[in-house]
């Protein structure tokens, strides 16, 4: 509408001029001079506010368009720590799951532990009882047959096979009998030949 109106008087003045020029009257000359400098005058400022405005309005969206790139952008990075801390929760939660199956293994594997350490524990006890009662009638029983035939076995030998050392009055007699190839009563003969029948 302001333009349209200084458009308006343009034509006006642009009429005015011609007719002063049909006229000849130097005062009206110069009043129309004086109308048309101040209508151009408030056109350039015109001219000079609405580029002003305009510049400030490309501005204002510039930075409005560069906050709302920031936006989508930390958006972005939100949601990539959002995925992030997510997939850690959930492989977190499998690593705990997998601990505890882990925890309940070892719990029943130390209950299994214990029990045969109780079991064990158990055996020794009766074994201790039984060497309590057998070992010293043993040893007591081997000295008695070592002053009888005087015959020092070794009792880390193969299977089958007697070995030891008989103590004679006069020299030390190694025996070795390989009693897979000798009946029980060959091997008994031969042991008693070494006992001496003088008292």
């Amino acid at each position: 509408m302001a333009q349209g109106h200084k458009f308006q008087d343009l034509e006006e003045t642009g009429e005015a001029l011609v007719a002063f020029i049909n006229s000849s009257q130097p005062e009206k000359l110069r009043q129309v001079k004086d109308e048309h400098q101040a209508l151009f005058d408030q056109h350039i400022e015109t001219k000079k506010i609405v580029t002003q405005i305009l510049k400030d309005v490309a501005q204002t969206e510039e930075s409005v368009g560069q906050r709302l790139l920031d936006m989508e952008e930390q958006k972005k990075q939100r949601e990539n720590e959002l995925q992030s801390v997510e997939e850690q929760l959930r492989q977190y939660t499998a690593k705990s799951q997998i601990t505890d199956s882990e925890l309940q293994f070892l719990q029943r594997e130390l209950e299994s532990l214990r029990n045969t350490e109780h079991e064990l524990q158990t055996l020794q006890n009766e074994v201790d009882e039984d060497t309590t009662e057998v070992i010293p009638s043993a040893v007591y029983v081997a000295q008695v047959y070592y002053l009888i035939t005087k015959i020092k076995w070794e009792y880390d030998t193969q299977p089958n096979t007697l070995k030891g050392v008989h103590y004679g009055a006069d020299l030390a007699t190694p025996i070795n009998i390989d009693t897979s190839v000798r009946t029980r009563s060959d091997v008994s003969d031969q042991l008693w030949d070494f006992v001496s029948t003088e008292w």
